[in-house]
This record gives C-alpha cells, sequence and structure tokens, in this order.
C-alpha cells in the first residue's frame, strides 16, 4: 500500500512540476490570405481565417479569444483529444487479460481520455515555421488518464483501484501531431504515436467547431452537407456503442447525396452525434473522402480526406450560451465537427477496427482540408 501511495504522489507531484517548466505560445500559419493559428496547450487550433467569394476574410473556426481561456473549458474546441478520443464505456478495457481502468469523466464513462486528456496537457514545439508547419509532441506516461493527477481526494479514493485493476492507459507512448499549410488553400494534420514499453489503445481526434459562414455568423443549420459513409455505427442513452453498423439508408442520418444539415431535425431534435462508417478508397494508398460542406451565402466549401475508418459528425449541441471570441455568444448547433477516427470503444468491441498499437508499431492519422469559395 505504501508503494501504491507514493506512485500516486509522484504522478501528481510530476504533473505540477512540468506544467511549470513549459511555455503556451501561439503560432501562425500564413500563405496570402489563408491562414491559421495553433497553440502548444492541447495542441489546439485556435483559428482558421479565409476569404469569402467576394473576398472577405472570416474565421471559420469557433474559440476563445485568450488562450487561458481554452484551459477551463468543456467544449474541447479546436484541440486534440486522446490517448483514446470519444468514449469509452465503463470507463475500462481488457488488454491482453488484463483489466484497465480509466478516468470515468462523463457519466459512468470515459470521454477523450478523462478529465486530463492530450487536450489539457501542455504539448512541446519541435519544429516551427510561419509559411510551413509546427509541430508539436507529448510525452504520455505509463498509467496516464487512470486517475486525476491534480485532485489528492480523487487519488486516495481511487487507491483501492490499484489493487484490483490497472489504472489508467498501458505503457509509454510517444505522440506528434503537425499542422501544414500545402499550397495556398490546403491544411494538412499528421498525427503519430510510438508505444514505447507496452501494446495501448490509441485514437487521437482533432476536435474542431467550424462555421464556414465565420464563427459569430449564427448556426450552422443551412450548410450544406454531403458525408462519404453510407453506414453509422448506433449508440445507446449514454452515447456509447451497441456494437452493431447499420446502415444509413431511409434514416435521417443519410448525407449521401447533399442537403441542409438541419433539413431533418424535425426527426432528431437534439442533433447529430454519431460515428459514421467511410468508405473506402478505391486505391489502397490514397485518403478516404470524408465529407463536403458548402456554406452558400458566403459560398465557401470545405473537402476533407483521411486515411481513419470513421468520422464522428456532432453539430453542437450541447453548446449553451458559451462567451467565444470577440465577445460571441455561440449558443447550440453554432458549429458543426467531422472528427475523423478509430471508432468509438473499439477496446470493448472485437468487432471494431482494432486500436491497439504494439511497441516498434506505429499510428499513423491524417487529415486534408481543402478550402475554396465560388
Amino acid at each position: 500500500m505504501a508503494n501504491i501511495v507514493s506512485f500516486c504522489v509522484l504522478i501528481v507531484l510530476s504533473s505540477l512540476c512540468f506544467s511549470k517548466a513549459q511555455h503556451v505560445k501561439v503560432y501562425e500559419l500564413k500563405r496570402g490570405y489563408f491562414s491559421a493559428k495553433f497553440t502548444n496547450y492541447g495542441a489546439t487550433m485556435l483559428s482558421v481565417i479565409l476569404p469569402d467569394k467576394a473576398g472577405k476574410l472570416d474565421d471559420v473556426v469557433l474559440g476563445y479569444d485568450l488562450v487561458n481561456d481554452y484551459k477551463n473549458d468543456t467544449t474541447y474546441f479546436g484541440a486534440i483529444v486522446g490517448r483514446v478520443a470519444n468514449r469509452i464505456g465503463g470507463a475500462k478495457f481488457i488488454l491482453n487479460g488484463v483489466t484497465y481502468k480509466t478516468d470515468a469523466n462523463d457519466g459512468k464513462n470515459t470521454l477523450h481520455g478523462g478529465s486530463k486528456g492530450f487536450s489539457d496537457v501542455i504539448w512541446t514545439v519541435k519544429s516551427y515555421k510561419k509559411h510551413s508547419h509546427v509541430t508539436f509532441s507529448y510525452e504520455s506516461f505509463d498509467g496516464e488518464e487512470g486517475i486525476s493527477t491534480l485532485n489528492f481526494k480523487i487519488v486516495a479514493k481511487k487507491i483501492k483501484n490499484f489493487l484490483l485493476n490497472y489504472a489508467g492507459f498501458p505503457g509509454n507512448l510517444s505522440v506528434s501531431v503537425t499542422y501544414m499549410l500545402l499550397h495556398k488553400n490546403k491544411l494538412a494534420v499528421k498525427m503519430m504515436a510510438k508505444p514505447l514499453n507496452k501494446p495501448t489503445p490509441v485514437n487521437l481526434a482533432l476536435h474542431t467547431y467550424w462555421n464556414l459562414g465565420g464563427h459569430n455568423s449564427g448556426d450552422i443549420m443551412s450548410h450544406t452537407l454531403k458525408l462519404f459513409g453510407s453506414k453509422i455505427t448506433p449508440v445507446d442513452s449514454e452515447l456509447i456503442p451497441t456494437g452493431e453498423i447499420v446502415p444509413v439508408r431511409k434514416t435521417p442520418y443519410d448525407f449521401r447525396r447533399p442537403r441542409e444539415i438541419g433539413s431533418k431535425f424535425d426527426q432528431l431534435p437534439h442533433g447529430y452525434d454519431i460515428n459514421y462508417v467511410l468508405h473506402k478508397s478505391r486505391r489502397s494508398r490514397h485518403l478516404r473522402k470524408v465529407a463536403v460542406v458548402v456554406e452558400s451565402k458566403c459560398g465557401r466549401k470545405m473537402e476533407l480526406w483521411t486515411n481513419m475508418p470513421g468520422v464522428q459528425f456532432y453539430t453542437s449541441n450541447m453548446l449553451k450560451n458559451e462567451k467565444g471570441k470577440n465577445g460571441t455568444v455561440y449558443g447550440k448547433h453554432a458549429g458543426f465537427c467531422l472528427e475523423t477516427q478509430g471508432f468509438p470503444d473499439a477496446v470493448n468491441h472485437p468487432n471494431f477496427p482494432s486500436q491497439i498499437v504494439k511497441p516498434r508499431g506505429i499510428y499513423k492519422h491524417f487529415m486534408v482540408y481543402r478550402f475554396t469559395a465560388h
């Protein structure tokens, strides 16, 4: 027991010392009229500024004025979430016969890695060139996100769990995220992770909220969406997948043909928050087409590609009077998210594509956005 207590205290102290040793800054990438800003807090995307069809520039990403505001948010605006994005049912999973307990920060489930996931740590800046790219890295430790490392009461309460289960995600994990500007209208995101000593689940996601009319232009109901997925993974009342994979045909989830996002909200009054199974690329080495989104008034269009098998389509159903940039108050459905990912709760569903990465293996996640205006 003494060793367990010492281990818990060591985690807390190391976390506090690490946070003091790092500096949070903002990094801009810019080519012509196309620019984006990022911070090493949570490897977060802060803004994307684009011209519309008349040449008017707008920031199309929801967020806050100050980086410090991102430290207390519950929206995950623009953040990289992990070690395992989305939800883990029951905040536990079994790997190689061992039960691992993760932080239950969403009822009895784990959401986006736990109370202190990758979105709430300070990343190291490995490389930065203003007209090219910025790369952030983070070293995730064995047992991270098993307990709230900044709350001594939670540490004390969960000591018992150490006797019964392994707490947190297994093994040390070296993670990096690179944001790159390609040409004058493409933004690429490269997420990579390498387990150093144990097999571990990895599922990173970029949690950007988009509004192509401008972050302060109201809701996204009239945006037109085409989504390249003909199946979804249905969820229960706690948004945990049931394990089924079902077709979208003749349901309000069918975006195989372009239509307005809000056109079937009468059938889904709470909006969309579901994982789509993406079509495979016809060429094995090519990225999958994810979606095409158009805002007709300003003429902006966003296209997205990835190598991941799924995408979470979310219509910011939980936003409520969130004070954002320039005093803007974001209401329900003020933005949409297209989070490319592995399937939610895959660690507890053997029929889903595996997210387990072994030492000497490398997790690779690519996203490419293309922006135009007509």
